[in-house]
């Protein structure tokens, strides 16, 4: 057992499989007392068990460390209320919470209902506020804290079939941006993780529909990735989640990672890439027409060109 995270008490979120569960177990082998949340739903958010969490907690305990479950789901702002309460009381606060659950529910932007649309939102990123903002009042209370939350190169990037996973991604990073402003002061640290990792996420998009993609010229979130990186296991995203959570990371406030394999990154804010400027005055629209080819647009390339029959 390790002692960077000895006396600290951690919720992980979607903590059943996958990312979740190497967190939650890589947080307990450093010491931390983990809440293992996870609802049990399969990967559209259909059903619920208690299994998955019980597993967790068994392997942890196991190990010698100290974990309890709780099965209510984030998308319930009562639920999410009832998470951070099981780590005060079996624990007595909170100090880390990691926000990783999710589901998916792919469909092309012309063919998503808007129950999916609404449903993958609840979860990733209405999950996200919901228990950020009941921990973050015990966290304030208690002048200290970390916050990780995990974003998407599939929102911050783009990737097609998944309008409603990336805009919650993206608001995730968002998100991220805004409240570790707002926390930080109280010496609560908010950031982001884009992970890339095969978890049972990664299989549901079949290699019919990578190949499909391919060859309809429309771009993916994976081409933003060196080729030499394929996706590995969970365990390799883990360590950094993890690091974000100890004291050596307490001056890394606000920022959005990308981690794949042994990668990882930094990724830029948001900022103008080139501008232009009229003075004294507004542009026109055929000032802006002779002016941004050879500007603005000079360099741009379509994501999704029209198919040339």
């Amino acid at each position: 057992m390790g002692t960077r995270l000895a006396g600290k008490r951690a919720i992980v979120t979607g903590a059943g499989r996958g990312i979740g569960r190497t967190v939650a177990e890589l947080l307990a082998a450093e010491g931390a007392a983990v809440v293992v949340n996870d609802l049990g739903a399969a990967i559209d958010g259909q059903g619920a068990g208690s299994r998955v969490a019980d597993e967790v907690v068994e392997a942890i305990t196991a190990a010698g460390g100290r974990a309890v479950a709780n099965y209510d789901s984030v998308a319930d702002f009562d639920g999410a209320a009832r998470i951070v309460e099981t780590a005060t009381r079996e624990f007595g606060g909170v100090d880390i919470l990691i926000n990783n659950a999710g589901i998916l529910r792919d469909r092309m932007i012309f063919n998503m209902s808007e129950e999916e649309w609404d449903a993958v939102v609840a979860v990733h990123l209405t999950g996200t506020f919901n228990c950020t903002r009941h921990a973050a009042r015990v966290m304030r209370e208690q002048r200290g804290g970390r916050i990780v939350s995990m974003s998407s190169t599939s929102g911050v990037y783009g990737n097609s079939g998944q309008a409603n996973y990336g805009a919650a991604k993206d608001g995730i990073a968002g998100l991220t941006r805004v409240v570790a402003r707002e926390l930080g002061k109280y010496g609560v640290t908010v950031n982001a993780v884009c992970p890339g990792a095969a978890t049972r996420m990664t299989q549901t998009v079949t290699e019919q529909a990578r190949s499909k993609r391919g060859r309809a010229g429309v771009a993916s979130a994976a081409g933003t990735r060196p080729a030499t990186l394929e996706y590995t296991g969970p365990e390799n995203v883990a360590p950094w989640v993890v690091y974000l959570t100890t004291d050596a990371a307490s001056h890394v406030n606000g920022k959005v990672f990308f981690a794949m394999g042994g990668l990882i990154a930094l990724l830029d804010d948001p900022a103008p890439v080139r501008t232009i400027e009229k003075q004294g005055g507004r542009w026109t629209p055929e000032e802006i027409r002779l002016a941004f080819s050879r500007t603005l647009g000079m360099d741009l390339v379509n994501p999704a060109p029209p198919k040339i029959e």
